[in-house]
């Protein structure tokens, strides 16, 4: 074969590259190879062993995670999805709380916005502009007009077990549950099936503490401020 034909044989591939020795492993060696990667999303705290919890928020399909607890978890919460990249739409009733948050929180980028209760637009989520939908409507939230979809999550801030509470935590991916009454307590555990000591946890849980959980997995998570935040939002603390 000429030497015309053997460029032409390698027509749309580039030159061929300095011929090296091949590597290879012995199949035992294979485990070795392994890359130690965490999870993707927002680190929300570390769990009893000291490892990272992460909460993967910003998805290809619909999120939802309702949080019974208190307003500085929750945004904790929006201020480290709004570091990702994400946009955090809060709707609320108590703009005031919110309205320093959104303020300071994207170093002078318009990442926050504050919506009435019922007053959210649409958003236009996309995987280049994930969106959070931060739902603080008091105990009894109304249907939202902007729900979870395609990188679109929506949390639901709670502040404690309200009626609508057992259909919310339902149909969520995701659970968070702070200190709670023993009442309370009990009713959760049911609903989320825990085990009987992680039900009697729940009425003593610290500020600051979060049993983040599925019907599946459960872990308790402490969230630590960091120095900002703390400047911020202030000490951890479950009611406002």
């Amino acid at each position: 074969m000429s030497v015309i034909a053997r460029r032409r044989g390698r027509l749309g591939f580039g030159p061929a590259g300095p011929r090296r020795t091949r590597h290879t492993v012995r199949l035992d060696q294979l485990a070795s190879l392994a890359l130690p990667v965490g999870d993707d999303g927002v680190v929300i705290g570390v769990d009893s062993e000291g490892r990272p919890a992460v909460i993967g928020i910003n998805r290809p399909t619909p999120y939802d995670i309702t949080l019974i607890g208190g307003l500085w978890t929750a945004q904790v919460l929006a201020l480290r999805a709004a570091a990702t990249g994400a946009r955090i739409v809060v709707e609320t009733g108590r703009t005031r709380a919110w309205t320093k948050l959104a303020q300071a929180a994207g170093g002078g980028q318009p990442c926050v916005s504050l919506h009435e209760v019922g007053r959210v637009p649409a958003q236009g989520a996309s995987a280049g502009s994930p969106v959070v939908v931060v739902r603080d409507c008091g105990m009894r939230p109304p249907r939202g007009r902007v729900v979870s979809g395609p990188w679109q999550s929506a949390v639901t801030l709670l502040p404690y077990l309200s009626p609508v509470a057992p259909g919310l935590m339902e149909k969520s991916s995701l659970v968070g549950i702070q200190r709670v009454s023993p009442d309370e307590a009990a009713q959760i555990g049911r609903l989320m099936q825990l085990p009987p000591d992680e039900t009697g946890t729940l009425s003593t849980l610290p500020d600051g503490v979060t049993l983040w959980c599925t019907r599946r997995d459960r872990r308790f998570v402490m969230t630590e401020a960091t120095d900002a935040e703390s400047g911020l939002l202030g000490s951890a603390r479950r009611v406002d």
